[in-house]
């Protein structure tokens, strides 16, 4: 089940007195990357969300570059937004524009991954809970026994926690060896060479966890060109994946993050405190869920 979440819309019910009040809210998020349907999502359910507020958005793409993150931050703050949804590239690098922002008076909420600095409110998912289903998907599909890998990722928090997570389901599985961790960097195609040179050198391979969907996309092809039976399961629940998975075959499962809902409480949390919530939490955990054959019809973000 999911988290009872709290929109940007019920915020905005609750608070409307105090909003009246208010000059029009400008709404700055710089995404990581635009080039995934992950972000895709999270940003269209922020302009229906700023829509009912009427609120302008300002929307940036990092294409996974720190700087031009930290400079597309500086342009925003010069435009006079008051609340920063960040999504960084680098949680470490982007908090001198954290540090800038606040100085501004601005506030500034960290989605789907935590930045360094003087954050208000981190919205993430689960992301332990998350590599740990898979993993352990995987370890009752193999009954238990066989010799697994790891498609990791680019080394962020969310990641390092999927990770973490997946370790501490395999270890539960006595017969089951990790053989192998390849970085696919979560793109499809550095992800389809990597593991097609992972089935090569480790034969007995029966498993493989992707830390996300993009990456298990490009695994997907390599392991359909080996002819092998390996099974697969990640994070996320793109829509492709989820689409692979209902079909059948090497695809079994995702643990799918709710993007749509990580954006709209971000917002109800900077809402809150712009309209002078006395008490704002300093993390909000959004519940992650199994995605399999027997939902994947039903699914979507």
């Amino acid at each position: 089940m999911k988290t009872t979440l709290l929109t940007a819309s019920a915020v905005l019910a609750l608070l409307a007195a105090p909003a009246l009040a208010q000059d029009k809210l400008k709404i700055g998020m710089t995404f990581q990357e635009m080039n995934n349907p992950y972000f895709v999502s999270m940003q269209e359910a922020l302009n229906e969300a700023a829509a009912d507020l009427g609120a302008e958005v300002v929307v940036t793409d990092a294409g996974h570059d720190v700087a031009k993150q930290i400079n597309d931050v500086e342009d925003m703050l010069q435009q006079n937004i008051d609340i920063l949804l960040l999504n960084p590239t680098d949680s470490a690098g982007i908090e001198a524009a954290v540090h800038a922002a606040k100085a501004a008076g601005v506030i500034v909420v960290a989605v789907d991954a935590n930045a360094n600095g003087p954050v208000d409110t981190f919205v993430g998912s689960k992301n332990r809970d998350a590599g740990y289903l898979s993993c352990k998907y995987l370890g009752d599909a193999l009954g238990g026994k066989g010799e697994v890998a790891i498609l990791d990722g680019i080394p962020v928090v969310p990641i390092l926690q999927r990770v973490e997570g997946c370790k501490a389901a395999l270890a539960e599985f006595p017969e089951i060896q990790l053989v192998d961790t390849q970085n696919g960097r979560q793109d499809r195609s550095v992800a389809l060479g990597v593991v097609e040179n992972m089935i090569q050198s480790k034969p007995n391979l029966a498993g493989i966890f992707s830390v996300n969907d993009g990456g298990a996309m490009g695994a997907l092809a390599a392991i359909q060109g080996s002819g092998k039976d390996i099974k697969l399961v990640s994070v996320d629940g793109a829509p492709e994946a989820v689409k692979a998975i209902a079909e059948g075959g090497p695809f079994i499962e995702t643990t799918a993050q709710f993007p749509r809902d990580q954006v709209r409480v971000g917002l109800a949390m900077a809402l809150a405190q712009k309209w002078g919530a006395r008490v704002v939490p300093k993390e909000v955990p959004i519940d992650v869920m199994v995605v399999d054959a027997k939902n994947a019809a039903e699914f979507s973000w």
